[in-house]
């Protein structure tokens, strides 16, 4: 089973430069193209990571819509499986996987957020994070990891870097592990860059012989807030890991192959916030061609 962390697309906060954790922000017109890029580049790889059984995605429209987009191009290719083949066909939509809020400092200019004692710590994050993993994800381990299956969980920069060292702690990491990022490899990856629609692919596998888990005691990266010393929150509590256990295989990080050849719309349309009752040009020439279809019959 493989299982993919995607951050959402190009929101009209990331191109204000304001922080924005808790701030409902709309994707831009170039976020939804990222979007669908990355909806069609999913569904064209289905014979390598197996159809999408689950899309997990923050209940913020920049993460939501993202996710729709992934949906949407799933149904729209499910043709081609056989019959009898469970898709996901809507998103689950989570408030545990939303975005850090920034307290006072929602809203303002990236370089002026102050060290506010009102902003979501680490370890609240963490507290979140194991929810979703103990009520959504790890139960469905025991149907799902022997299949050839994917699990999509679509969210924002920080709170997937959260997700993904609960993971590290939660599950052990495959000796076999293998990362691939920025050309380099590294089996102990646990702060990752997220571009916007930046993939991790990730396998999830039955071990026999379970590995070491990571220590606890690990240095937290440069500039990110201490964590509790021994984080209870970030312990196996759920009955999916009692009777089985499984690895966490990382196979690459930040992947954006789907936006090569991407370009941004000028003049500051690109950067707009989308409007989906606004057309795009390929439906205006598409209806234009039709009309005129229909007067030469």
């Amino acid at each position: 089973m493989h299982l993919l962390l995607v951050r959402h697309g190009e929101s009209v906060d990331n191109v204000a430069g304001l922080y924005a954790g808790s701030r409902d922000s709309p994707l831009t017109n170039h976020g939804v193209l990222q979007a669908k890029r990355l909806g069609a580049h999913i569904a064209s790889h289905w014979d390598a990571i197996g159809p999408i059984t689950h899309v997990f995605a923050s209940n913020l429209q920049r993460a939501c819509k993202t996710a729709e987009a992934i949906v949407e191009a799933q149904l729209a290719a499910s043709s081609t499986l056989a019959s009898g083949i469970e898709i996901a066909r809507e998103v689950i939509q989570l408030s545990e996987l939303r975005e850090k809020d920034f307290g006072s400092s929602e809203g303002k200019k990236f370089g002026t957020r102050t060290n506010g004692s009102d902003s979501e710590s680490r370890d609240a994050m963490m507290v979140r994070v194991n929810h979703f993993l103990d009520d959504h994800l790890l139960p469905l381990l025991h149907d799902c990891v022997s299949k050839k299956s994917t699990i999509v969980i679509i969210a924002h920069g920080i709170i997937l870097n959260v997700l993904l060292k609960a993971l590290r702690l939660r599950l052990p990491t495959s000796a076999s592990s293998s990362v691939v990022q920025d050309g380099s490899s590294n089996s102990n990856v646990e702060y990752v860059t997220w571009s916007n629609t930046g993939v991790l692919q990730a396998r999830m596998e039955e071990v026999e012989t379970v590995p070491e888990r990571p220590s606890l005691d690990e240095k937290n990266a440069p500039g990110d807030e201490p964590s509790a010393p021994e984080l209870p929150e970030c312990l196996p509590t759920s009955d999916a890991l009692d009777s089985r256990r499984f690895a966490f295989v990382v196979q690459s990080t930040n992947n954006t192959d789907h936006l090569r050849g991407l370009k941004k719309t000028r003049g500051g349309i690109g950067s707009a916030k989308s409007d989906s009752r606004q057309r795009t040009m390929d439906s205006f020439f598409a209806v234009t061609s039709n009309k005129r279809k229909a007067t030469e019959e």
